[in-house]
């Protein structure tokens, strides 16, 4: 199976877009000499399944055709299953998907063509990976992009109602949801540090980009072993509104009201009785109290 690439297709992808696409991308897959095998998610966390299936057969190659989501689910297939040979594994994508954010990081391209054309060079990097232990359900979850909670995990919760409008989903749906969130009290701890008290969102990022194209992190390195953390206590729609131009170029961390830390584990906990939302890599995965640590260079991802 070392030479065979097991590829993973959600049709449900970009409001359909993989489903239309797939023919065209299997052909040039096809014409580029790949040897493949193909499977279709049939639902939800889908992918978790299926990647046990493929890692039991022996696939160390592996291709998400799908968004942001996909991925998610295929990192947490391997990592849940966790192989002996996990080292080996090596995953290329091409994009379709509402936001596209993870691909946004390393400068992917949506055009499928270009983008099987990178993932044929194999060339690989080795990319950090949070882990995160949720109180309520004992569950672990992982993630490969930005994880969060209160606001933006509230966001993550209402976005599908906008998923038609694209990468603007996440920002229109911020901006509507902005009006009625009511804070959460957390208690955040990390290093020596100690934050506790009415919290707008905390955001926990591996990657640049988030929520269609924001950057709101201030300086993530996918490699170095620490999460960028960013905190904001609060923002009014009007502010966010004056600083939307920011939210897309980075220049929004740098805000008064925006505080900025970096770190390898951080402990959250809901103080008051107020539901706070966790996402990861924009999929809904549970509230309340949750750890996260990282896993230095854990997984291979294919890049230019």
């Amino acid at each position: 199976m070392k030479n065979k690439w097991f590829i993973i297709v959600n049709p449900t992808s970009g409001n359909g877009a993989s489903k239309k696409k797939w023919p065209v991308i299997k052909k040039e897959l096809l014409n580029q000499n790949f040897k493949i095998e193909v499977v279709f998610t049939a639902y939800e966390k889908h992918s978790i399944k299926l990647l046990e299936i493929a890692l039991k057969k022996g696939f160390t190659n592996f291709i998400c055709v799908g968004g942001d989501g996909t991925l998610h689910n295929i990192i947490n297939g391997i990592l849940r299953f966790n192989p002996a040979n996990i080292l080996e594994i090596k995953i290329g994508i091409i994009p379709i998907g509402t936001g596209n954010d993870w691909v946004k990081t390393y400068n992917i391209p949506l055009n499928y063509k270009k983008a099987i054309d990178i993932i044929k060079t194999e060339n690989t990097i080795k990319q950090d990976i949070g882990k995160i232990n949720i109180n309520s359900t004992n569950e672990t979850v992982y993630f490969n992009n930005m994880a969060g909670i209160g606001f933006d995990g509230y966001v993550v919760n209402n976005v599908h109602k906008y998923k038609k409008l694209g990468f603007l989903a996440y920002l229109v749906g911020a901006l509507i949801s902005l009006i009625n969130y009511k804070k959460s009290f957390l208690k955040i701890t990390f290093n020596k540090t100690v934050l506790k008290g009415k919290c707008l969102m905390l955001l926990i990022g591996i990657c640049n980009y988030a929520g269609g194209g924001m950057q709101l992190t201030k300086k993530p390195n996918s490699t170095d072993g620490l999460f960028d953390i960013t905190y904001i206590k609060n923002l009014t729609l009007l502010t966010v509104l004056n600083n939307i131009r920011g939210l897309f170029n980075g220049k929004i961390t740098s805000h008064k009201l925006i505080n900025t830390y970096k770190t390898s584990t951080i402990k959250i906990n809901v103080v008051d009785s107020n539901k706070s939302y966790i996402q990861a890599d924009g999929e809904l995965i549970g509230s309340g109290d949750f750890i996260v640590s990282i896993l230095p260079k854990a997984i291979n991802f294919i890049i230019p």
